[in-house]
């Protein structure tokens, strides 16, 4: 699990470890996943820089997984355009996509056993845009187009790893996705609370973020391509 401290990695790592899987996690920040990993032995924790390729290669040799999902990402400057500045505007490029990248590069390198599975994170902007989020919506779309290409390469020199990326709606369930839900409140003025209304029920939550996963996970070879990621569930994207 690449990025598992916090918002819907936290719930995919609580949900593969109520499956009785054995998870490997990953966070810059080891804080929030302590208190989870002293009552989880089938927890471990690894410390580091998602983007970095030589630290991916080496716990992608050590650990061999059957599941890989990269949730990882940075949280966009929630602004309009003439108030970003190019280095703003572009975080999501340097950071989504590289991490993306990085993962889905040495997984088809190595490569990943056949019947793996590969999820990566994309996002609902990538269909419809993000207009307070700089590149936000741009590089998500890149991630999921990248995440199609590493399907199309692994088919293609029979590799049998499955890729599939998953586009979540914005939800207020976490702590970037009530930023934003607060940030467009604010641009359409509105309260937050009717905002949030106004975005439909149920919200997607942690929990239904891990069990998306863990389906995912269990589906076999039936489960590639995009999925679009609701308080409902999974849904395939064309």
């Amino acid at each position: 699990m690449v990025g598992a401290s916090r918002g819907l990695g936290r719930g995919v790592v609580e949900a593969f470890l109520t499956a009785g899987a054995e998870v490997v996690a990953l966070s810059r920040d080891m804080a929030p996943l302590s208190e989870l990993a002293a009552g989880q032995p089938r927890l471990h924790c690894e410390q580091g820089d998602a983007a970095d390729p030589v630290l991916a290669g080496q716990l992608l040799d050590r650990h061999r997984p059957d599941v890989l999902a990269i949730l990882a990402g940075a949280s966009p400057l929630l602004r309009p355009i003439a108030q970003q500045t190019w280095e703003t505007f572009s975080t999501p490029w340097d950071v989504d996509v590289r991490i993306a990248f990085t993962w889905v590069r040495e997984a088809l390198v190595r490569p990943l056993e056949p019947g793996s599975q590969v999820i990566v994170t994309s996002s609902g902007a990538a269909l419809r845009g993000s207009p307070l989020s700089g590149g936000y919506a741009g590089a998500k779309a890149t991630v999921r187009f990248l995440t199609e290409y590493a399907a199309q390469e692994a088919d293609r020199e029979g590799l049998g790893i499955n890729f599939a990326a998953v586009l979540p709606q914005l939800t207020p369930a976490t702590p970037f996705g009530l930023a934003a839900a607060e940030a467009y409140a604010r641009r359409s003025g509105i309260g937050v609370e009717e905002f949030i209304k106004g975005m439909g029920d149920p919200v997607l939550t942690p929990e239904v973020a891990g069990a998306a996963f863990v389906s995912l996970a269990a589906g076999g070879t039936e489960q590639t391509g995009s999925y679009l990621l609701a308080g409902t569930g999974l849904r395939p994207l064309g």
